[in-house]
C-alpha cells in the first residue's frame, strides 16, 4: 500500500528538504539526552539554536517556499531515552501538509511489534517513509534481526532513509556516548539494498569517511539515493560534487539537517558550487519530487 497523496504543490516550491529533525514535542520532550544534545551541539557549534516545535517549522518553510521531510529518531533501545511520538510528528505535519512530509521512525529491535508499528503508521497516520540511524540505535543494517521491518516498508512502499558516516551525536563524550560508528558505513546497507531489491533507500548525508563506499552503493544500486544533509556544501568532497553532477544526477537530493544546520546556509553556500545549471533543479526539488511521489521526474 502507498502512503496517501500529499496536498503539496510541488510547483511553487523552491526546494524540498528531505531532512530535517523534530527535536521538541508539543510537552516539551525532546529527542535527546542533555548529554547527547550538547555533544551535537558542540559538534555543529550550533548552541545558540533552538529547538523549533513542528508548527514553528512549518512557518519557517512556508515563509522559504520550501518542503520538508520531518523525523525522529528512536533509539530507546540502545539510549534509554524516549522518542518523541510518531504519530505527534504524523499529526502534526498534517496540518500543514503543504510544506511538511512526516516520516517515522521505528527502533529494529521491536521485533514484530516495531513491524506492526510501521504498518499503522503509513495506513492509518499517512507517514510517508522511515528514518533509521544505525549508529544511535545500535544495530548493523544488515542484521537479519531488522528483515521484518525492511520487508514490511518496501510493502508499503515508501522510502528508506539510513544516517550514514560520522556523526556528531556522543562526539567528545567518553566512549562516544557508547555510538558506534562501524554501523553507519553505507557498504552494510548495500546488503540491505540486495535483499529488498524494490525498497527505496536514502543513504543521509556525504558520508565521511565512507564517502567513496556510497558512490559505488548508490550508483549500483538502482534503488540507492543520497541526501547532501549535515555538511555546508563547501565541504563536500569533490568526487560527490562530481558524481552528483553526472552518474547520480537523478538520485542526489537536497537535505539540510534542520535545525543544526539551516537551509539558508545551506543554499548560500550550494549556489558557490560548480553544480550543471540542468543539474541544480534536479538536486534541490525534482528528484525528490519524484522519489517521495508528488510528482512525475521530469527529463
Amino acid at each position: 500500500m502507498s502512503a496517501p497523496a500529499a496536498t503539496i504543490d510541488v510547483d511553487a516550491l523552491v526546494a524540498i528538504d528531505v531532512h530535517t529533525h523534530a527535536e521538541v514535542s508539543a510537552t516539551g520532550h525532546v529527542s535527546l539526552s542533555p548529554e547527547l544534545f550538547d555533544a551535537s551541539a558542540d559538534y555543529f557549534g550550533a548552541h545558540d539554536h533552538r529547538r523549533p516545535t513542528i508548527p514553528e517549522m512549518a512557518a519557517y518553510y512556508r515563509e522559504r517556499r520550501m518542503a520538508a521531510v520531518v523525523f525522529t529518531v528512536d533509539a530507546e533501545h540502545a539510549t534509554g531515552h524516549p522518542r518523541i511520538a510518531n504519530e505527534e510528528v504524523a499529526q502534526s505535519c498534517a496540518e500543514h501538509a503543504d510544506v511538511l512530509i512526516p516520516f517515522a521512525s521505528v527502533d529494529p529491535w521491536k521485533g514484530r511489534a516495531g513491524v506492526r508499528e510501521a504498518r499503522r503508521l503509513v495506513e492509518d497516520h499517512g507517514v510517508r517513509g522511515f528514518k533509521f540511524h544505525p549508529s544511535m540505535q545500535g544495530f548493523s543494517p544488515n542484521d537479519p534481526m531488522a528483515y521484518p521491518l525492511y520487508e514490511a516498508i518496501e510493502e508499503l512502499g515508501v522510502p528508506a532513509l539510513f544516517h550514514t558516516g560520522q556523526t556528531g551525536i556522543g562526539a567528545g563524550v567518553p566512549g562516544g556516548g557508547g555510538i558506534h560508528l562501524k554501523y553507519s558505513n553505507p557498504m552494510l546497507v548495500d546488503d540491505v539494498a540486495v535483499d529488498f531489491p524494490d525498497l527505496r533507500i536514502i543513504l543521509a548525508h556525504p558520508s565521511f569517511p565512507w564517502q567513496d563506499e556510497a558512490l559505488a552503493v548508490a550508483t549500483h544500486k538502482p534503488s540507492v539515493y543520497i541526501d547532501l544533509s549535515g555538511w555546508s556544501p563547501k565541504y563536500f568532497p569533490p568526487q560527490l560534487v562530481r558524481y552528483a553532477n553526472s552518474l547520480l544526477k537523478d538520485k542526489v537530493l537536497f537535505g539540510s539537517d534542520y535545525p543544526v544546520i539551516t537551509p539558508d546556509r545551506w543554499l548560500a553556500d550550494f549556489a558557490k558550487l560548480e553544480i550543471k545549471p540542468e543539474v541544480r533543479p534536479k538536486i534541490l526539488k525534482d528528484n525528490a519530487a519524484a522519489l517521495l511521489g508528488l510528482a512525475e521526474r521530469r527529463s
